[in-house]
């Protein structure tokens, strides 16, 4: 996984992965026929994790739905200026496998789609008339974040600050969300 993640689907050869890893060829091909299956595995490996992280953070962070919501903001920042951030696997997996229908392209689409979910549940608990359109817009923005702070949070005052993005991002939110009607207001 961490193989992909740092250098990409397609750039990342088996014998990198094998060395990462540790471990022989053989062993690898008694668990995974092909390069693409692990790249599969990967990609459902790191969508578990990166989903359970999200949501101990913003439970651990916050106690109202709307805190909740803001605090999906926070978790970026917190990727985006570790040592660790490459990106979005799953925005990089759309990029390199350009096939609407393959399953890598599929799985990136799940991923996204499983956290628009998540922010449309949170958005219903707090009450807005339209929780669907409303954590849409809030996507946009989480992955406008993301792509600002690997192309340019990463590059510009030398890479000193990709938090930068998730921060405007959350700005931002918070505007749509004092904006948007809820349930029982005019």
């Amino acid at each position: 996984m961490r193989v992909f993640y740092r250098h990409g689907f397609h750039a990342s050869s088996l014998d990198d992965i094998l060395k990462e890893g540790g471990i022989s060829r053989m062993t690898l091909y008694n668990h995974f026929k092909s390069k693409d299956e692990l790249i599969l595995a990967a990609m459902r490996r790191r969508d578990e994790i990166f989903r359970n992280k999200l949501m101990k953070f913003v439970e651990s962070k916050a106690k109202t739905p709307r805190e909740r919501i803001l605090a999906v903001f926070d978790f970026h920042e917190d990727w985006f200026t570790g040592s660790e951030f490459c990106g979005c696997m799953f925005i990089n997996a759309a990029a390199e496998f350009s096939v609407a229908e393959s399953a890598p392209r599929r799985l990136a689409a799940e991923h996204k789609q499983e956290i628009v979910r998540y922010v449309r549940d949170l958005c219903e608990q707090e009450g807005y008339d339209d929780p669907s359109d409303l954590a849409e817009q809030l996507n946009i923005l989480l992955e406008g974040s993301i792509v600002a702070a690997r192309v340019v949070g990463q590059v510009t005052d030398n890479g000193e600050n990709p938090g930068e993005s998730a921060r405007l991002a959350k700005r931002m939110a918070t505007e749509l969300l004092t904006k948007a009607p809820k349930s029982g207001s005019q």
